[in-house]
């Protein structure tokens, strides 16, 4: 199963460049509502398989942040160390300093849907629904944390989605009108990343943690509750760059 996120933008990226108006071009009004119906309906197509509904005021985000696809921010961060495996990058460690991040917590009945319906949240104050009333830009990788049961077999329905503030609101974020956003200075964060393609599900989420413990063999030196999964845009590529973070324990 799939989820309503970053990923999405890609392919209606494409094709609202393709099909959508140039400035100056005669279509006004009347064309600017084809490409809101357009894409809103796609997107309502992606809403039903992933199990949520899409509220007809997302038609506005989805234009804005289809429009500005290519236009994407890094989250800054230094590479510490990388560890290659028959000449390719097995997995690399990185620092991410402190930072004002923009959070929705949900708890829904699936990891897809929490994500999905968080995500719809951050677009529209992302796009609009915040102070100063403009589009802020965004950021990637958008960040999924989770936790694990106990039993380390199932995922705790909580998750925290977080949206990094890009650089000129880092000092004086944006105030969010939605209650459910909160802006969090972060610590700095010390993880250990790889990289795995495709969606993520709780199902491809647990496989994909056990196969970088596998690679990583017994080590203390990282949490083994708490896990986060970055999400990336890039459609060059047919399949979706995602990445798992083992957090590292500080000295």
């Amino acid at each position: 199963m799939a989820r309503i996120t970053l990923e999405d933008l890609d392919g209606l990226g494409e094709e609202a460049a393709a099909g959508g108006g140039e400035e100056g071009g005669g279509g006004g009004e009347e064309e600017e509502e084809e490409e809101r119906g357009r894409l809103f309906a796609q997107w309502e197509v992606v809403a039903s398989t992933h199990r949520v509904s899409l509220p007809r005021d997302m038609a506005g985000p989805i234009v804005q942040m289809t429009r500005h696809n290519q236009a994407r921010e890094p989250v800054p961060y230094v590479t510490l160390s990388q560890r290659e495996k028959c000449e390719e990058a097995a997995y690399e460690e990185r620092w991410y300093p402190a930072g004002k991040w923009a959070c929705v917590t949900k708890g829904e009945p699936m990891y897809e849907q929490s994500i999905s319906m968080s995500f719809m949240k951050l677009m529209r104050y992302i796009c609009k629904e915040n102070s100063v009333g403009c589009y802020l830009g965004m950021t990637v990788p958008v960040l999924n944390e989770i936790h694990l049961t106990k039993e380390g077999t199932e995922l705790e329905r909580e998750v925290v989605t977080a949206y990094y503030l890009p650089g000129e609101f880092q000092q004086n974020p944006p105030v969010p009108t939605d209650p459910e956003i909160h802006i969090t200075e972060r610590a700095p964060l010390w993880v250990i990343t790889r990289v795995f393609y495709g969606m993520t599900t709780e199902e491809t989420i647990l496989r994909e943690i056990s196969l970088f413990w596998d690679l990583l063999g017994s080590t203390h030196t990282v949490l083994r509750e708490t896990y986060i999964v970055a999400s990336y845009e890039n459609p060059s590529i047919p399949q979706r760059r995602n990445e798992i973070w083992f957090i590292c324990r500080g000295e």
